[in-house]
């Protein structure tokens, strides 16, 4: 590359793709940092997002570069700020000449103000702790006139407790899903143990040690 301007038609389709890619709050914007400081603006899409055109001066961060206080190092990803107040995910990438001199940038910024906006009025909307979660699955009272059905209730409820798929289980997660069932009486059925054991993908020896060790837990406290 010779200049940013040589360049110009190609890296402005670039940032036609990158733009529509992302779209309307997604800015880019190309420097020259042969320009005046002042005007080092050569090419913007969606410019909106802060409110910047072509023309426009250079940002703090390029003008260190220009200077030569500040090397050349591309930076992806570091969250940002605009005077007018938006949150910006930005990506700054330097452009060589031939020598090796920065002589421009191609800059990315995308406003996740209102993405950011949208995850906290979602987090409040589901927000739940574990022990809401827990208090709701273990007061569920299980009406059926087949106590083969209520333990086979009685499993899915206590996996869903411990919040894991079986096969992901820790040994203590599965401990905590058979103390679930031995608190509601699930080894009183008939059976029970080799149902629960294929259940939690276990032999029944290691259910009756994972059982011992949670009694004697419970026992303790």
């Amino acid at each position: 590359m010779k200049n940013v301007s040589s360049e110009e038609k190609n890296l402005r389709k670039i940032m036609r793709g990158i733009a529509q890619q992302f779209g309307p709050d997604c800015e880019v914007v190309l420097h020259d940092f042969e320009k005046d400081h002042d005007h080092t603006i050569l090419a913007i899409e969606n410019g909106h997002v802060t409110n910047r055109k072509e023309g426009g001066p250079i940002t703090s961060r390029g003008l260190e570069v220009m200077r030569g206080s500040k090397s050349a190092t591309d930076e992806y990803n570091y969250i940002n700020q605009s005077q007018n107040g938006k949150l910006l995910r930005s990506t700054s990438i330097y452009l060589f000449n031939d020598d090796g001199i920065a002589v421009g940038s191609i800059c990315i910024n995308l406003d996740i103000t209102q993405l950011i906006a949208t995850r906290s009025m979602i987090d409040t909307l589901i927000r739940a702790t574990e022990d809401d979660i827990s208090k709701q699955i273990t007061s569920r009272e299980i009406v059926t006139n087949d106590v083969n059905e209520m333990l086979d209730i009685l499993i899915d409820q206590s996996i869903r407790y411990v919040g894991t798929p079986v096969e992901n289980m820790t040994r203590e997660e599965k401990m905590k899903g058979l103390q679930f069932l031995d608190e509601r009486g699930a080894f009183l059925i008939k059976k029970s143990s080799d149902r629960i054991a294929q259940s939690y993908g276990i032999s029944r020896f290691s259910l009756y040690n994972y059982l011992d060790a949670v009694r004697s837990q419970s026992q303790e406290h």
